[in-house]
């Protein structure tokens, strides 16, 4: 029962895109510079930030195809909202690569993890507002569906992008609040694992 579902998704997709080839790609990204990690060092960091900002790079370039959509649907911009795309662009670009630090040094120590990842993200999409809205999630279990960082970051392109409407405050808060505490946290997991990176490969 949602009007156009087809632009629904797409919004919904683009960011949903950008987040699982961050994750499940850097989840691998150190261990595919093997070689260079163990003869060269150099603040390990980079490996997992240059990965996630070229996904990041491919994910504004398919913006043109998302603004593409939106004309042609016969929907136009709220330019008061639009002021807040970039803001949850940087929320959802944190979020990503706090994870993909967690994940790309545990995978060195633990190379199941990115078969497990796998299944993650594939489960993931079904617990995040992509397909579906807020409306048809049980009451009950809506706290739960919020808590998941990317259902504030897939509700704010929702609003500004479906249903042209500034964003509110809660979801953006909420998005700003997991991404920041998920990056930091991913750096110092990050921080702390990188030391025996080498011996481990």
């Amino acid at each position: 029962n949602i009007d156009k579902f087809y632009l629904y998704l797409i919004i919904g997709m683009m960011p949903w895109t950008f987040f699982n080839t961050s994750v499940q790609g850097g989840s691998t990204c150190i261990r595919a510079q093997s070689d260079m990690v163990k003869k060269i060092y150099f603040p390990r960091e980079v490996i997992p930030i240059s990965y996630v900002t070229s996904a990041f790079v491919n994910m504004l370039l398919s913006f043109i195809i998302v603004f593409f959509a939106v004309l042609i649907s016969g929907y136009w911009f709220n330019f008061k909202a639009l002021i807040f795309l970039p803001l949850i662009i940087i929320f959802e670009y944190m979020l990503a690569l706090g994870i993909a630090f967690i994940v790309s040094a545990i995978t060195v120590y633990f190379r199941d993890l990115e078969q497990i990842m796998g299944v993650v993200m594939m489960a993931w999409i079904y617990v995040t507002p992509i397909m579906y809205n807020m409306d048809y999630v049980p009451e009950q279990y809506r706290k739960l569906v919020v808590l998941n960082p990317m259902t504030p970051i897939v509700e704010v392109y929702h609003q500004i992008l479906y249903y042209r409407i500034i964003p509110t405050t809660n979801y953006l808060l909420l998005a700003f609040i997991e991404s920041i505490i998920v990056l930091i946290l991913g750096f110092v997991i990050f921080a702390k694992m990188d030391r025996n990176f080498a011996e481990e490969m």
